[in-house]
């Protein structure tokens, strides 16, 4: 077995998440795929027809990661994250394939860098980019990066925007939903919201429990209902702040279907319109503002949840997102075609649309 020999060394690479040149489980995998190929041979039945593979034509843009550094923090601080403290690079991979997923953008998943010290954030934050940027050189178009930045410290986040998008050659930018109470329209974040703007940056946002309201229900973790509200109410920050109609060229990209988004049109418009400030901004109107943005299908890749997301948002703003390891991109993919998209929509949605937004990725 190979093992680690940094930060966690003495761990098996498929434990510690390190980058080897060939993981033992895809050798495993391959031994397995060649067992089969020879069988096929032997009993006159070729290996196309003993195992077809789907065709890897998606991009996955809700696809999450952990380096070792990131394990670490995760078992030290008891964050209990039993999926992604058992990744592995071939784990995901093999998942990619089993999905039809060509190419996964990979980014932190909650509970993201800081947990209240400004220099440990920052260090992990480049810890994470730079191990992106390996597994993306390690493995040629299977990954793409988000980078990730240490907020609360805006000075900080600059920096690593600038080194990520500019040396490290990232697709965007990967945030949380707030940080330390603050959602993304606060005031505090406007330099950041300025220099991404300026970029036209891709920034994709996920949901972490939330300052306000985590452990609310005995038995029910956050994940299950707090995780999309926590996303509706860093758009609505976006929204009612202003930022969305100042900043207009940062592309948003929003887990879950948007939360709950989808299901607050009516309550969100009627507070648009009591805005003289925002009707001047973006005259079209509300939905209009929200039809901007773009929405994973990430976890909303069934019928009741689709049915009100392609509803809202046009089908170049929805983008393919499984959200691996916490669920499989399979199980995504066969979800978007029993819904019954037409072959254009799935082709859009699964490929052309992130591609049309990074264009480094097609």
């Amino acid at each position: 077995m190979f093992q680690c020999n940094g930060p966690m060394g003495g761990l098996s690479l498929a434990r510690c998440g390190c980058i080897p040149p060939l993981l033992p489980d895809r050798l495993g995998r391959r031994a397995m795929l060649l067992g089969a190929a020879a069988l096929g041979i032997a009993s006159g039945v070729s290996a196309t027809d003993a195992q077809t593979p789907p065709e890897r034509f998606r991009i996955d843009v809700h696809h999450h990661y952990t380096s070792p550094a990131l394990l670490a923090m995760m078992k030290g601080r008891r964050t209990h994250q039993t999926f992604n403290e058992e990744w592995t690079v071939g784990k995901s991979l093999d998942a990619m394939d089993r999905g039809g997923v060509g190419t996964a953008v990979v980014s932190t998943s909650d509970p993201g860098v800081w947990f209240g010290d400004f220099d440990a954030a920052a260090a992990l934050a480049r810890d994470c980019n730079e191990y992106q940027a390996r597994l993306i050189a390690d493995h040629p178009g299977r990954f793409g990066m988000f980078t990730t930045v240490p907020l609360p410290d805006v000075d900080m986040a600059l920096r690593e925007v600038a080194y990520s998008l500019d040396v490290l050659k990232a697709h965007g930018v990967g945030v949380m939903t707030s940080y330390a109470g603050k959602y993304l329209g606060d005031p505090a974040f406007t330099p950041l919201m300025e220099e991404l703007n300026r970029r036209k940056a891709v920034v994709f946002v996920h949901p972490l429990g939330s300052a306000c309201c985590s452990n609310l229900l005995p038995g029910v973790p956050d994940q299950v209902v707090e995780y999309n509200s926590e996303t509706s109410r860093t758009v609505a920050s976006l929204a009612f702040s202003g930022t969305l109609g100042k900043y207009p060229d940062i592309r948003f990209i929003f887990s879950h279907g948007g939360g709950t988004v989808p299901y607050l049109v009516a309550r969100f418009e009627r507070l648009f319109n009591s805005r003289p400030d925002l009707k001047a901004m973006t005259p079209d109107g509300c939905v209009a503002l929200l039809r901007k943005l773009y929405f994973d299908t990430a976890q909303a890749f069934n019928e009741f949840s689709m049915a009100s997301l392609t509803r809202l948002m046009p089908t170049e703003h929805i983008l393919y997102g499984s959200d691996f390891p916490a669920a499989m991109p399979d199980a995504t993919s066969k979800g978007l075609e029993a819904f019954g998209l037409s072959v254009a929509q799935q082709r859009a949605i699964g490929r052309d649309n992130a591609a049309a937004l990074m264009p480094a990725l097609a």
